[in-house]
């Protein structure tokens, strides 16, 4: 089932590797730094939370059960809250590492790049939250706005010139994907309260 979209996870990390090489100088993103999972609702389309969850399979009962209690005790949080809701991933450890890194979704693979995405006031750069405590991009943000001149000082032309959003990749497959049903996207709890 999940067949063709490992080989499709395969060409986007390609994809996502040379974006995160070429603004190399602006990305702090390292091992234990989490801040990308502590405070999201993270949008996982139908297909991606259901490789996801296919992956808690794959883990051992211990922690398949502290997975579950945390999502219990998030939803019943979110029930009492009016508003969106902003969360801890359940998939961070207390290590601070993705129990399911393998398998996470688009929004944890482009997460700490800068990219253009169109409004209804047209384009602008989207900025990863953590360029305010000083990390990526926090050389070239100006505390308001990304100054894109300063871009060139550090030897890099501009941001990723695209959307790094799951329809900006669903829209743009090759044709060998062209059978791959990403489905409804919603945040990652909406996912769990389906019954």
């Amino acid at each position: 089932m999940f067949s063709l979209y490992k080989k499709y996870l395969e060409l986007i990390d390609n994809i996502l590797e040379a974006e995160f090489e070429s603004q190399k100088p602006f990305i702090k993103c390292k091992k234990g730094c989490s801040l990308c999972c502590e405070v999201g609702d993270y949008p996982f389309s139908r297909l991606e939370m259901e490789y996801l969850m296919a992956g808690i399979l794959t883990l051992d009962v211990q922690a398949q059960k502290k997975i579950k209690a945390e999502i219990k005790r998030l939803l019943e949080d979110k029930a009492s809250f009016n508003g969106r809701f902003m969360h801890r991933c359940p998939f961070l450890s207390e290590e601070k590492t993705c129990v399911l890194y393998k398998r996470r979704g688009l929004v944890c693979r482009t997460y700490g790049l800068a990219s253009f995405e169109n409004s209804e006031n047209g384009v602008y750069v989207k900025l990863p939250e953590c360029v305010n405590e000083g990390l990526n991009y926090s050389e070239v943000f100006d505390g308001k706005d990304l100054v894109v001149e300063k871009f060139k000082n550090f030897g890099v032309d501009i941001p990723i010139n695209h959307s790094l959003s799951l329809n900006y990749y669903e829209r743009n497959l090759p044709d060998e994907f062209s059978g791959l049903e990403f489905g409804e996207i919603r945040p990652m709890l909406d996912w769990f309260m389906q019954k």
